[in-house]
């Protein structure tokens, strides 16, 4: 259940909105194992007066912020990374403007499902992983 953000400075057609957040929902699933349907993502333009590129990058830098329960090993986030990297320099996002954030927290702090704690709930899929 990670709730994913993709954040640019640079304007993209629609169906490349739709492919960029589509290729980090496949990295999730592919790496993360996280069901179908379980898709919390958020695209962000922003104008370029309100997002400083640092200065040996593109127009096309674009962070990846993603927060998730606490549990994967260092082997599983380094997968990420590079499911995400590939899925999007497939979009022609150079690997080099791209900057992933993981944040992680403990299962008690996410209110799920009407307010329980993510601790007291089968979540369908594993964390420790």
């Amino acid at each position: 259940m990670p709730l994913s953000k993709i954040e640019v400075c640079y304007s993209h057609p629609p169906t490349t909105v739709q492919a960029l957040m589509d290729a980090v929902i496949q990295a999730q699933r592919e790496v993360l194992q996280i069901p179908e349907h379980d898709r919390q993502i958020r695209y962000i333009e922003h104008r370029p007066e309100h997002f400083w590129i640092p200065p040996n990058k593109s127009q096309k830098y674009t962070l990846i912020e993603i927060c998730m329960f606490y549990g994967r090993s260092l082997e599983t986030k380094k997968r990420l990374y590079q499911s995400l990297v590939k899925n999007l320099t497939e979009l022609g996002i150079p690997k080099d403007d791209i900057f992933i954030l993981l944040q992680e927290q403990v299962l008690e702090n996410w209110g799920i499902r009407g307010g329980i704690a993510a601790s007291e709930v089968d979540l369908g899929f594993k964390v420790a992983i």
